[in-house]
Order: structure tokens, then C-alpha cells, then sequence
């Protein structure tokens, strides 16, 4: 399930004068026995509410006075979330000729014609409240309390994100309560503006609408809210439509060869979540994603990543998490991605949380040939990003759970083929060759051919030593020197840049000699004067089952990360 909470208004959506139609009811527990949870908000005050409204109970959490107070009807808790009404300030009322005046825990309300006495008595107060109209009520409330606030301290008592609750309501006060979550609707009745602000617009008035909306919610689920509701942009095709990548629907994989941009194109899309405020998880086994904005990382190049601490934070809803493996070895590594997908799948049926789950260099957690004790499996067919150089490599489970391909830079036809086979899909006449900025997009589960698609840079660089190691000069004394097993050649190297091309000219046995002599942990170490870099080039150095074109990139990746060469990625 995507939407996890239905939060409803009372008068004018669940209840007409008053009462509530029995069909409102038995869709609400039809809606709660299929695993959901709900929420009423409303701008009365709770004894009021409880005598008229004896079904409260059924509701998971109660928001009243218009997000003054939350009330949990299982432990009867009431707790306030504004400051309790100024008594001179509900005296200067009265004084003032406003009646009736109902005074609740942190609600003052009366009706119209009062609006210009209330606002010249909140003037005189000194006091920062606010006025909030619903069908002709006036409701005052400290600034900032509103149902949206009111609602987000009951999903937080849930445990649940905003992005997966469905919200209805029919008047002026309920439009900050359909703004903050994933899907608002409005009742048939709803006045105009709300109508016009919401989402969907139901068929049924009163209760009626809001039965309707619990059986869509059933058997449509993320269905019912527009793309741009929960969709993350990707970018722009060639004929200027949006493109977006939903977290349902299976999962999407990024494919490129090294130096494509795949790095950058991941890096993006985590800006994307942060703004629209999806939760996300990356693992990250190369340390690319170490410089990320609104995240907390876990796990250095020489500390591994506390899996207690990894599961605590995925647990907060307010953080978003990278993980970085680096210090671990490939099955340390792939036992802690086990574990976590397992904890993911568990949070997510729960929560719905995180959003979004990404993992870089997926065929070394993912792979399909199983060499180690544990073998991590992907839990849900959606929501995942997996960013790879090599797909061939990726178990049949995981690639059966594509949705959608991204191509970065070129990816040869017998790639293409196999993706095809490995996805039940058929296989496209074409991909569209890639022009600068671009990747393609092929939705596997459609019969549309893939599309070119412009994305966006990063905004956020990853850049921390730029500077004369990148691109100046170390002399010819601090060079690096390719000289090969037999001393048969003798190239400099002045700088980083320069390593980096001359390391993809350079032949196997050439490029293995240095490797496996230490030579590149040695220079960046005593020239470079980088010791990170030093002892990831060591680590690479040891691992003697790497092939020499995986042990070049990933000596390649480790100096982008450092020194944001061109193209990284």
C-alpha cells in the first residue's frame, strides 16, 4: 500500500448536520480492516464532539479546535499544541459586543459579522493570533495552528509521513489540511475554492463522498493522486513534457559506462526528494555520495557503518540516510545490505517509509551468482533506484523488479537485448542516442519506445581538493612515471587529470604491474599528500580478484570523488 491514512474534516464532509450516514461508517472500517489508519480533523472542541459524534473511537487519532489539540480515543491522552487562550483577550471580546463566544483549550470561536472586531482585538492584544473562517464560523488561533499542523503531530504519533495520507474536507479551513498530504479530495459539496484546490473532486456529498473516497482508496490506492503529487521530476523530453519517475510501479535502474554520469544523475535526484520532502535511503560502497546536502551519513572509508545506528536512524522520520560500506568487505558488505532490505521492506509496509531507497554500485550487493553466505534480495517492486555499470551482472530476481531503464551515455545493443529478456519486455527498435544532458528513458512494462529526456545538473558539487594536484604541474621529479613490467616506456603523469586519462590508454599488463606493485597508493600518498586516497588505491590494490578494467575505475572513481574531475561518474 502507498497511502496509508485516510484524515477526514467532520461537519460538511463525514457528518451532515451533525450525523453521520451509516454507508460513511461501514466504509470507514472496511477502510481500517485493510491495514489503514484514520484520522479526524475537525474544528470543534472534543466534549462537544463526543456527544454528538459516539463512533470517535473507530479514529486512530482525533485533531480538534482546528489543530489545537490531539487526542488519542484508545488511552483517552489529550495533548495541547497551542498555547491556551489569553483570558483579557477573550474578556476585551465580550467587551467589544462578540457573542457567542466558545472558549475551548486553545481555540477561541464565534460567527459572522465579528470578523473586523475580532481583528481590531487581536490589534489592541498585542498578541500574535490569527483569524481562520469555515462556512461563516470565525475560529482565532495562535499563529501557525491549523489543521495541517495538528495533523502532522497526529501522523507523527503514527509514525507516518504526510506523503502517504489522503486527506478530505469541504470548507475554508480545510485547505491546509488537502495541501499537506499526498492526495486532498473534496466532497461534492465543498465550496468552490476547495474544489478548486483539490485534487480529486468526488462524485458524493457529505459521507457519501467520503465512502467513495475509502473504497478508491481500496482498490486505487497511489492511483487517486496526480503524478506531480508524488512523482519525482527527471527531467524534459524533446517535446518539452515532464518526465517523472514514480515510487511505485518497479523499480528503476540507471545503467552506463564508467564516467557516463550516472553519479551525477543519482546525486540529482536525491535534491529532487529532499525538496519535495521524500525520505531516502542510499547505500553507497564507493563513498560518492559522502558530500550529500540534508543527509546524515554513517560509515567512513576506515569505519564501517554501525548497523544499529543504521536502523535507528531509518526508523526517525526526518532523516534522510547514506550508508557508506567502503570499510567493509564484499560480504560484511552484502550481509548488512541483507539486513537492511529486510528492515526497509518491514518500515515501508508500516510506514511507508523511506520513499525512495538507492544503491549504488548495485551488482556488487545484487549479484547474480551467489559466492558469499548471504545474498541480499530486494523486498518491494517499487520504490528503489539501482545505479550500475555492469547490469549483466545483477540477479534475474532484481532485474524481473524493473520498471524503468535509464540509459546514461552508450550502452551497446547485446546490452539492451539482455535487459529486454531479463525484464519480459520487448526489446525497442532503438534507443535514442543521447545528446549532451540527456539519458534515455525506457519503460519497460509499456510498449512505448524509450525517449530522450534533458536532466538537470546537480546543484551540489562534490568537490573538496581542487587545485594544483587536479590540475597543475608536480614536476617532472613527483610525476607519476607508466613504465610498464619490462621498463619498455616511460610516461609522465603531472597531475591527477593527466593520471586519470593516460591510466584508460595504457595496456592490462602495464596498468597491473603498478597495481600490484603498490605504485598508486604510494604516489597519492607521498605526492598527492592524500591519505584517504592512499588507502582506498590500497585497498584496490589487495583485492587480487578485481579484472583490470574494474580495478582502473574504480582507481577512477575514487580520484573524481576527490577532486570532481570532468565527467565523473
Amino acid at each position: 500500500m502507498y497511502f496509508l491514512a485516510l484524515a477526514t474534516d467532520f461537519d460538511g464532509t463525514l457528518a451532515h448536520d451533525g450525523l453521520v450516514a451509516a454507508e460513511a461508517l461501514d466504509a470507514l472500517e472496511r477502510l481500517k480492516a485493510s491495514g489503514r489508519r484514520l484520522i479526524l480533523v475537525t474544528g470543534r472542541e472534543l466534549p462537544e464532539l463526543r456527544g454528538i459524534f459516539p463512533q470517535m473511537s473507530m479514529f486512530d487519532r482525533v485533531v480538534a479546535e482546528n489543530g489545537a489539540l490531539l487526542f488519542d480515543p484508545e488511552d483517552g491522552v489529550e495533548r495541547l499544541l497551542a498555547a491556551p487562550p489569553s483570558a483579557r483577550f477573550v474578556e476585551l471580546l465580550r467587551a467589544k459586543g462578540v457573542g457567542p463566544i466558545s472558549v475551548g483549550r486553545g481555540i477561541v470561536a464565534t460567527w459572522e459579522p465579528h470578523q473586523a472586531v475580532v481583528l481590531e482585538a487581536i490589534r489592541e492584544s498585542g498578541l500574535e493570533l490569527q483569524i481562520v473562517f469555515n462556512k461563516g464560523a470565525i475560529m482565532i488561533l495562535p499563529s501557525g495552528v491549523n489543521k495541517a499542523s495538528g495533523l502532522e503531530a497526529a501522523l507523527r504519533d503514527l509514525d507516518l509521513s504526510a506523503h502517504n495520507a489522503v486527506a478530505v474536507g469541504d470548507a475554508e479551513n480545510d485547505h491546509a489540511l488537502l495541501s499537506a498530504t499526498g492526495c486532498g479530495a473534496a466532497v461534492a459539496n465543498a465550496v468552490k475554492s476547495i474544489r478548486a484546490a483539490a485534487d480529486l473532486v468526488l462524485v458524493g456529498d457529505h459521507g457519501a463522498g467520503v465512502a467513495e473516497l475509502a473504497d478508491r482508496m481500496i482498490e486505487e490506492d497511489a492511483a487517486l493522486a496526480p503524478l506531480s503529487r508524488h512523482g519525482l521530476s527527471l527531467g524534459i523530453d524533446r517535446n518539452g513534457r515532464e518526465v517523472r519517475l514514480t515510487p511505485f510501479g518497479g523499480n528503476v535502474l540507471i545503467v552506463g559506462g564508467s564516467g557516463c554520469g550516472k553519479s551525477a544523475l543519482a546525486t540529482a535526484l536525491t535534491e529532487r526528494m529532499a525538496e519535495m520532502r521524500f525520505e531516502f535511503c542510499v547505500i553507497d560502497p564507493e563513498g560518492d555520495y559522502i558530500d550529500l546536502e540534508r543527509a546524515v551519513f554513517i560509515g567512513t572509508l576506515h569505519a564501517p557503518p554501525p548497523a544499529a545506528e543504521a536502523l535507528k536512524l531509518l526508523r526517525d522520520d526526518a532523516v534522510n540516510l547514506v550508508v557508506n560500506t567502503q570499510a567493509l568487505p564484499l560480504c560484511e558488505r552484502r550481509a548488512l545490505v541483507a539486513m537492511m532490505l529486510q528492515q526497509i521492506a518491514r518500515l515501508r509496509a508500516r510506514t511507508g517509509r523511506p520513499h525512495w531507497l538507492l544503491i549504488d554500485e548495485a551488482h556488487e550487493v545484487l549479484p547474480a551468482s551467489r559466492t558469499t553466505p548471504v545474498s541480499p534480495v530486494l523486498q518491494h517492486d517499487s520504490g528503489t533506484i539501482l545505479v550500475t555499470a555492469y547490469p549483466h551482472t545483477l540477479s534475474s530476481e532484481t532485474l524481473s523488479r524493473i520498471g524503468t531503464i535509464i540509459v546514461a551515455g552508450d550502452v551497446d545493443d547485446e546490452t539492451i537485448s539482455f535487459l529486454a529478456a531479463a525484464t519480459a519486455s520487448e526489446r525497442p527498435r532503438e534507443v535514442p542516442a543521447a545528446r549532451k544532458g540527456e539519458v534515455a528513458v525506457w519503460r519497460t512494462g509499456s510498449h512505448e519506445p524509450p525517449i530522450a529526456v534533458k536532466v538537470p545538473a546537480p546543484l551540489q558539487v562534490h568537490c573538496r581538493h581542487r587545485g594544483k594536484y587536479a590540475v597543475g604541474d608536480v614536476g617532472s621529479v613527483r610525476s607519476f612515471y607508466f613504465r610498464g613490467p619490462r621498463k619498455t616506456m616511460n610516461l609522465p603523469a603531472h597531475n591527477l587529470y593527466r593520471f586519470l586519462d593516460m591510466a584508460g590508454e595504457i595496456d592490462d599488463a602495464t596498468w597491473e604491474h603498478h597495481l600490484r606493485a603498490g605504485d598508486y597508493s604510494s604516489w597519492f600518498r607521498h605526492v598527492i599528500k592524500d591519505e584517504d586516497l592512499a588507502h582506498e588505491a590500497a585497498r584496490i590494490e589487495r583485492d587480487e580478484t578485481l579484472p583490470p578494467q574494474e580495478s582502473r575505475r574504480r582507481i577512477r572513481k575514487a580520484v573524481w570523488r576527490r577532486y570532481a574531475a570532468p565527467g565523473g561518474g
